[in-house]
């Protein structure tokens, strides 16, 4: 099917379903990844058999217990995770050089100029399924069309083990009958901003005059009707690694002083932050990186909720993945890192109604500026005044953090906070 080249994949309750191969016995039971029925965290993935009771990720894992009482609930296991994403990553680039990891269960490929090789789009899906499933004992679904905003959304239309194939020129009659949540970008207070007029599906919206859309939304509309319609010109990337920035700080002596550790953490932030925007890139995921005094190291990530630059929900996210790290040890090393760095804006029409955050903007660019003209100690933090904490451009390591480990966060994101799971 010439033209529909553009493949998503997406594995299926891929945490879920590596315990269920590498446990026969788990095989049809409902399986909670995340930590035991009674502990804090959340639910990082959940089988099929378990969503039938209502189990969902980023569910408290206490809440899922209450509905799934016979759930089998396993911690994460971030080394056999990993191990099945990168065997799968492999199979992928078997089709096509031009595969763009998305995040540890999905990707997306452009197989364009593989079709000699192997076939058009849907015969690459095919093999591609075929081969996750013999090979690796998984199941992936599919979608394959000629944009990678379809091809998500096509992916994630039947799942379990499903394959949908959008033909070119058939997009907009596709998206039509969709809920209009489908769509990327259009979050609560979007859907009920389009409720207003009457738009409760995806060919609702791309029916909506232009000039309706940029009334309401400003120069947010016309790419969200284009949406609508099946257009996106992103291209998919070409296999690079993901790229990171990250700050590490040893200490001079090994400390167990909280205030020293928080002052830490901050500098790092604000190092992370600024390279971010300097970049021009925001981050989609903060690892943080603990070295004790008997030089165990340990590494924790958390995936945002919406992409970031700023030092103060870097450093939010970073303090409580570092809480139960740091408790009750001396510490050597402190590190932050960002990855899954995007240059797209998710949209928030309607998330900064006062302004502030535009006002905040503004004022850190101004700040930014003078940096820049000045040096990076022209405006300092109260916080980091007479803290004895270098500026992380002045003294530490620009290399990012080793790869952080997967693993189960000990608590629950904080209300209205900038968390979430991978």
């Amino acid at each position: 099917m010439s033209g529909a080249t553009i493949l998503h994949v997406d594995l299926d309750a891929f945490f879920a379903a590596v315990e269920q191969r590498d446990r026969p016995e788990l095989r049809g039971r409902p399986v909670i990844v995340g930590g035991g029925p009674g502990d804090r965290g959340v639910v990082s993935a959940a089988s099929y058999e378990a969503r039938r009771f209502g189990v969902r990720s980023a569910m408290p894992l206490r809440t899922a217990a209450a509905r799934c009482p016979e759930g089998v609930f396993l911690p994460v296991d971030g080394v056999r995770y990993r191990a099945a994403s990168a065997a799968v990553m492999e199979i992928l680039r078997r089709f096509s050089p031009r595969v763009e990891q998305v995040s540890i269960d999905e990707a997306v490929l452009d197989v364009a100029g593989s079709e000699a090789l192997h076939g058009d789009g849907e015969a690459i899906a095919r093999a591609i399924r075929a081969a996750i499933s013999g090979e690796l004992g998984l199941t992936a679904s599919v979608g394959v069309a000629t944009t990678r905003l379809v091809a998500k959304i096509a992916s994630d239309l039947r799942k379990p083990d499903a394959l949908v194939v959008v033909p070119p020129g058939t997009e907009e009659a596709f998206l039509a009958p969709l809920p209009i949540d489908r769509l990327w970008g259009v979050g609560e207070k979007t859907r009920t901003a389009l409720a207003d007029y009457g738009v409760t599906t995806i060919g609702e919206l791309a029916a909506l005059p232009e000039d309706i859309l940029r009334r309401r939304f400003g120069n947010l509309g016309p790419p969200l009707r284009e949406r609508a319609r099946g257009i996106d010109p992103t291209p998919v990337g070409g296999g690079e690694a993901a790229k990171s920035v990250g700050h590490e700080h040893t200490f001079d002596t090994d400390t167990n002083d909280h205030a020293t550790i928080d002052r830490t953490l901050l500098a790092l932030a604000e190092g992370v932050a600024r390279r971010l925007r300097a970049g021009g890139v925001k981050a989609g995921t903060v690892a943080v990186k603990v070295r004790d005094s008997s030089f165990e190291t340990h590494t924790r990530q958390r995936t945002l909720p919406t992409p970031t630059d700023r030092a103060d929900e870097i450093r939010s996210v970073a303090a409580e993945l570092a809480a139960p790290l740091v408790r009750g040890a001396r510490i050597r090393l402190l590190g932050i890192s960002a990855t899954g760095l995007t240059d797209r804006e998710q949209l928030g029409l309607f998330d900064d109604p006062d302004g502030r955050r535009a006002r905040a903007d503004r004022a850190q660019a101004a700040a930014d500026a003078v940096r820049r003209r000045f040096g990076p100690g022209a405006i300092v933090r109260a916080g980091l005044l007479d803290g004895g904490i270098a500026d992380p451009f002045e003294r530490d390591s620009t290399t990012a953090p080793e790869a952080p480990r997967i693993g189960r966060e000990s608590d629950p994101p904080p209300s209205g906070g900038a968390a979430g799971t991978s």
